[in-house]
């Protein structure tokens, strides 16, 4: 492990004593620990996280918006006399002296949760059952959150999802090419070029009034849901460093470009990269269980291109990650990024030949 975490434990008010702690999950950004205490002689677990200060500029302000999310779930929860709360929203524990999160001698930020046991996350979704239920969590996430009192949530990463701003980055890199790589990836840069005009589309709409902002979780991988071990109901929403103001579509076309990729994100046989409807189905029919009457028709109109755009935005995140350097997002061997984006690209490429029939599912719903 890279962290001392009985010290950084020792500052959290757990009331329990540390036993070991091992790294889990499978998070690009964050350094995220399962921790096992044994508390009065009943062993539990904790999740302490170390906030990648590098990505998050503002940490402090980052776990603001997560306090106040989770505390205004908390309370909606108990108003409705929901069962299990603990295991329906994340719970922040506080450090010793009563703060949100703990910065250690290194100037590193560190949190801390309560596990959810008896539940899981998903890398890859198999089944069209835990996308209807992981959609139908982000849309009632989404849900919960359009009441929140007090002001605007902080922007934890200003931009996240301007699909125009990631092009612009793209173009950049490409002027700049710092590591010398874009004379080796010209077919990608022509692809992406070639699109440009869709990454204007949600932006204009926003600007005329057509789809509100809200608040969204602006992260949206399947795997940020936790599914229930006996039932598969998604439990909690979880990963809240990027909750902040949004549209509603960056949110589902996040899920459903996800979910409709039968491959894992850096597949190198993109033979193998064909959306799936079937999934495009169960999300759609998830998401506007939970979401649907707080949707203006615009935002149902566009679902199904939303999950293009967002998939061709990670993929241009990919290959501008790539040309600068492999600065982002964590690699584990040459090229990675590269291998990210053809996937996306590919996705996109797939999207394109269905988008009749995506349409005519949201119709039929």
């Amino acid at each position: 492990m890279k962290h001392n975490l009985a010290y950084i434990a020792k500052n959290f008010d757990m009331r329990a004593d540390f036993i070991s702690a091992e790294p889990y999950g499978s998070g690009h950004i964050n350094d995220t620990y399962a921790a096992t205490y044994n508390q009065a002689g009943t062993q539990v677990r904790y999740i302490h996280q170390r906030i990648n200060h590098l990505i998050f500029k503002e940490p402090l302000l980052l776990m603001e918006n997560i306090e106040r999310v989770t505390s205004h779930i908390r309370n909606k929860l108990i108003a409705t006399g929901a069962d299990d709360i603990n295991r329906r929203t994340l719970t922040l524990i506080p450090t010793l002296d009563g703060k949100i999160c703990y910065i250690d001698p290194e100037g590193n930020y560190w949190r801390t949760y309560l596990f959810v046991e008896n539940a899981q996350t998903y890398d890859e979704i198999t089944e069209t059952k835990q996308a209807y239920q992981a959609a139908k969590a982000f849309g009632e996430f989404q849900k919960q959150l359009t009441d929140l009192p007090g002001p605007r949530l902080h922007d934890t990463i200003p931009g996240f999802h301007n699909t125009r701003q990631r092009f612009n980055n793209l173009t950049k890199a490409i002027e700049e090419d710092s590591h010398n790589r874009a004379a080796s990836v010209k077919a990608d840069i022509e692809f992406a070029l070639k699109r440009e005009a869709m990454v204007d589309i949600l932006l204009d709409l926003q600007a005329k009034g057509d789809i509100p902002e809200i608040i969204t979780h602006s992260d949206t991988k399947l795997n940020n849901v936790m599914l229930d071990n006996k039932t598969s109901e998604g439990i909690c929403v979880i990963d809240l460093d990027t909750v902040m103001p949004g549209l509603s579509l960056y949110d589902f076309g996040d899920m459903a470009r996800t979910a409709m990729r039968p491959t894992p994100e850096d597949e190198t046989d993109l033979s193998k990269v064909v959306a799936q409807t079937d999934m495009f189905k169960a999300l759609a029919e998830g998401y506007l269980s939970s979401a649907g009457d707080m949707l203006t028709q615009a935002e149902k109109d566009h679902l199904s291109f939303s999950t293009k755009l967002i998939t061709f935005e990670i993929g241009l995140r990919f290959l501008t990650d790539y040309l600068e350097g492999d600065i982002y997002f964590k690699t584990h061997r040459e090229g990675h990024n590269l291998d990210r984006s053809h996937v996306q690209f590919k996705m996109v490429e797939s999207l394109e030949s269905l988008d009749n029939e995506m349409n005519k599912i949201i119709t039929a719903i």
